[in-house]
């Protein structure tokens, strides 16, 4: 596979504003990115609430602190209107009047991650749309480093690693190294260089536009809906890319973002409620594409990193470290749950009763604005 490579056109000044809620993407009749002579890419931060105010103006002042500054950013407002009110009147800003646009949008599809992703997207004439979370900060060279490996026109997606922000005094006892996928983080196990993976995070990755389009997009049908934590559309999208002739889906992991962590995660009800539905949204996903690619990567993590994350956590507890102990159970307690909600939505699928996933959608690339 040999993507297109070659710069977009030049561009006239973008619209700050788009359609209310749940009208189709706008035709805009214009490209969001001007030719700069080199890789063209545009940022999607999705964001939800106001609560996480602080951490979206956190995330676009890292984007524009960047040593390689994106073409435009696109921020999408999932189903929020007096945050999309708010996001326009403070964020938005035309062409004129910095180094790149940022287009305020309201989410066209769906309600979650998913349907914000695709209406960002929809918006996108760049060569590369990069994903940011609306609670992660960039580190300087975080583009620059996420972009470099499409020199090799083979590579069709790039992410990189996420560093925990935790509240309070760090990581609670129960969430081992092992486990730090539960909020959405590097977890111990994953590459440390930059290695061909299965599958990318949606906090930090990046896609070609015309591959994230010519394979359908995100599924709406699954992912994240506000604080409702079903998962893996970065997984079943990732797979679909990689299916392509040639394609390559790579770990950056020096492109690295700082992911904030809330209280409520640290908790143990979290580590269980998220393990469960960590389960679920497997089993979902091998309804569709089979258990072979929905579960290659989690088998070596199971039978490898896991085992060694509670004899750590035994060996610390042995040495009078109660925290050792906490470790390896939160380990356990997390494996279990997740089988435990694998085997219900394999059973509730098989009897017609499970989260039936639904066929992808294809998102909308309004006239002028995608090619």
């Amino acid at each position: 596979m040999t993507p297109r490579t070659e710069p977009t056109g030049a561009a006239t000044t973008a619209p700050t504003r788009t359609a209310h809620r749940g009208s189709p993407a706008p035709d805009t009749g214009t490209a969001l990115v001007e030719d700069r002579g080199h890789l063209s890419s545009s940022v999607v931060v999705c964001a939800y609430t106001e609560r996480r105010w602080e951490q979206v103006v956190a995330g676009l002042a890292g984007i524009a602190a960047q040593t390689r500054t994106p073409d435009a950013v696109v921020l999408v407002i999932d189903h929020n209107p007096a945050m999309l009110e708010r996001a326009r009147r403070e964020l938005a800003r035309g062409q004129d009047a910095g180094p790149y646009p940022v287009l305020v949008v309201a989410n066209a599809r769906p309600q979650g991650a998913s349907g914000s992703r695709n209406t960002g997207t929809a918006l996108v004439r760049s060569e590369v749309t990069v994903f940011l979370d609306d609670d992660a900060v960039p580190e300087p060279d975080w583009l620059e480093r996420l972009l470099a490996p499409y020199c090799d026109p083979d590579v069709a997606a790039v992410g990189g690693h996420a560093e925990p922000v935790w509240p309070g005094a760090g990581a609670p006892a129960q969430l081992a190294p092992e486990l730090w996928w539960v909020v959405g983080c590097t977890y111990r196990g994953m590459p440390t260089r930059l290695t061909p993976v299965r599958n990318l995070w949606g906090c930090n990755m990046s896609v070609r536009t015309e591959v994230f389009r010519r394979v359908g997009g995100f599924d709406e049908s699954a992912g994240r809906v506000e604080a409702f934590p079903l998962g893996c559309e970065e997984t079943e999208l990732c797979i679909r890319v990689g299916a392509l002739p040639g394609a390559r889906v790579l770990l950056e992991p020096a492109a690295r973002v700082h992911h904030h962590v809330s209280s409520d995660r640290v908790r143990w009800r979290y580590l269980r409620h998220r393990s469960l539905l960590e389960g679920v949204s497997k089993a979902a996903m091998a309804a569709r594409v089979g258990d072979r690619d929905a579960t290659s990567t989690e088998w070596g993590y199971v039978l490898r990193v896991l085992p060694r994350g509670v004899l750590r956590g035994v060996a610390r507890g042995l040495t009078g470290r109660p925290d050792g102990w906490q470790a390896a159970a939160g380990i356990v307690v997390s494996l279990a749950m997740a089988a435990t909600g694998y085997l219900r939505q394999r059973v509730g699928l098989a009897r017609g009763l499970g989260l039936a996933p639904d066929a992808p959608h294809t998102p909308h690339a309004p006239s002028g604005v995608g090619r």
